[in-house]
């Protein structure tokens, strides 16, 4: 697994704008090395503002839209449409203002459609969509993930992964149903740490005085099962794109 890279901006929209910046970017390399990009998206404030700074930069048409796989890292197990799901807002943001291939788009299943309320079947079916598209021989049976963005939590999870719970622990599933999260709603669908550990890069974003003890909890090699966000990494690169508050209590070099 790869060290990570810390950039820390001025502000949230600094930061977004810049993320935003550098996805563009690492999009086209993957599509110029491969043909077809594959990301991973995530929700909260500072996910869906990439989105929508993707959407408005002036350098967002040199994506080939057609040609990106879109996963999601996890998702809040709420009806088709509703607005909180991150789905939803990842729509709104970008994905209903590009020329997306509707066949490429890979969402997590909603509490109202095939499955129901069953959390773990919706789980165990997007398992399978992940491993039916896998397009290399791993350990994992994931896709090839150019990128998964995540959010770090003010306990510092990430994904619907939370502190001491099983689904932090998970070693064999790619895809859980979290019960029980100490946030709403309750129930959620995730990847797990050996699903993102899979990625070739793994970007964490997060803002806010209140992420700082985390952020250098993670960073400090804490255990996941502690700070789940510490067990979020990329093969071949890990960044976290932090603002100054959240970089605010990482150690300074001597």
């Amino acid at each position: 697994m790869s060290a990570a890279d810390v950039v820390v901006h001025d502000g949230s929209e600094v930061l977004a704008a810049a993320a935003a910046a550098r996805l563009i970017t690492r999009l086209v390399d993957a599509q110029a090395a491969h043909g077809v990009a594959s990301v991973v998206l995530t929700g909260g404030r500072t996910g869906i503002g990439v989105l929508e700074q993707v959407r408005a930069s002036a350098a967002r048409d040199a994506v080939n839209w057609s040609k990106v796989e879109f996963y999601w890292g996890d998702e809040r197990f709420l009806p088709d449409g509703d607005p909180e799901r991150n789905e939803t807002q990842a729509r709104e943001a970008l994905l209903d203002h590009v020329d997306v291939d509707p066949g490429r788009v890979h969402p997590m299943a909603p509490s109202d459609g095939k499955f129901g309320d069953d959390a773990d079947a919706a789980a165990a079916h997007y398992a399978e969509v992940l491993a039916t598209t896998a397009q290399h021989a791993t350990d994992v049976a994931v896709p090839r993930f150019d990128v998964l963005l995540l959010g770090v939590g003010e306990e510092g999870h990430t994904a619907s992964l939370f502190p001491d719970t099983p689904y932090v622990r998970e070693a064999a599933r790619t895809v859980v149903g979290v019960h029980d999260c100490p946030k709403p709603p309750p129930t959620r669908i995730s990847l797990t740490l050996p699903a993102i550990r899979a990625a070739s890069e793994v970007w964490l974003m997060t803002t806010g005085a209140a992420k700082a003890e985390p952020v250098a909890a993670a960073l400090g090699g804490a255990d996941p099962v502690d700070i789940p966000a510490a067990g979020a990494r990329g093969r071949d690169r890990t960044l976290w794109l932090l603002d100054r508050s959240a970089a605010g209590a990482i150690p300074t070099p001597a």
